[in-house]
């Protein structure tokens, strides 16, 4: 504005064909400039991740075009735009199955089938928050007969649906693998157990309370340990006496006599001379 102000009042000149001539050679010279001061460039290859940022662009582009998209007057659907509507959506559907080449189809796997209930129940989650507020209805006597009506028709053509099975003895086989598989559970609970619980002890406040309590059971063992060995000292526990109790004992006894008295030393020095006397009369 103050440039504006600035500038004093000028002569308006009429554009002539000479100054056309001239803006456009001055156009072409500046596009010519600008491509000479380029230098070389490495041609890229177009990856999956330049696709996908071309597509973001594309899409953010399309949200800004409706974001400055101004105010426009809704005009109503008539009977002919249904018709030109259904129309295109035909011509659509024929172009694009005219366009689609031939696949090779393939089965449905259980991991398929698992990814499909999955997003069944992402769908069903996704659905319910989308809910808003309801209005609790209290649960009628009406109601609770019709629901129990509803679970046992539900259940009779549940059972009217299922096929014959043919029962199948509980073999040897089908025994031990079970064994196996409950012995597995067990090894697997066990080790969890150890993990997680085992060697960890439970941390216990030190109050005076517990002090109190803990040197009162120490008295109490005390004083219990006390007048059991009060009673039982000076008695004695019998026990039978038995042939192979007197056996063990009289060898006990032979072992004792032999390691006190060094007998089993004086024989081991008997048997040296007796085996060097017997191979002097050999070679004598």
């Amino acid at each position: 504005v103050l440039y504006k102000e600035s500038v004093g009042t000028g002569t308006p000149t009429p554009v002539t064909p000479e100054m056309e001539r001239v803006k456009r050679n001055q156009e072409i010279c500046s596009s010519v400039l600008y491509k000479e001061n380029i230098g070389k460039a490495t041609p890229t290859p177009v990856t999956p991740e330049m696709e996908r940022v071309k597509r973001n662009q594309e899409i953010i582009s399309s949200v800004l075009y409706k974001e400055n998209v101004g105010k426009v007057t809704p005009t109503p659907i008539t009977p002919e735009m249904e018709r030109v509507k259904r129309n295109q959506e035909i011509i659509s559907s024929v172009l694009y199955k005219e366009n689609v080449g031939q696949a090779t189809p393939t089965p449905v796997t259980p991991e398929m089938e698992r990814v499909k209930r999955n997003q069944e129940q992402l769908s069903s989650v996704a659905y319910r928050e989308g809910l808003g507020k309801a209005t609790p209805s209290p649960v009628t006597p009406e109601m609770e007969r019709v629901k129990r009506n509803q679970e046992q028709i539900s259940s009779v053509l549940y059972k009217e649906h299922m096929a014959k099975g043919t029962p199948t003895p509980l073999t040897p086989e089908m025994e031990r693998a079970k064994r196996n598989q409950e012995n597995i559970s067990s090894v697997l609970y066990s080790d969890s157990f150890r993990k997680q619980v085992q060697g960890k002890a439970a941390y216990v406040l030190d109050t005076p309370e517990m002090r109190r309590v803990r040197e009162t059971q120490k008295h109490i063992s005390t004083v219990k340990y006390h007048e059991d060995f009060e009673k039982s000292k000076g008695s004695f526990t019998p026990v039978v006496t038995d042939p192979i109790t007197e056996r063990v004992k009289k060898n006990m006894q032979d072992f004792s006599d032999i390691s006190y008295r060094g007998i089993q030393r004086r024989v081991v020095e008997m048997e040296r001379k007796r085996v060097d006397q017997d191979q002097e009369n050999l070679t004598g």
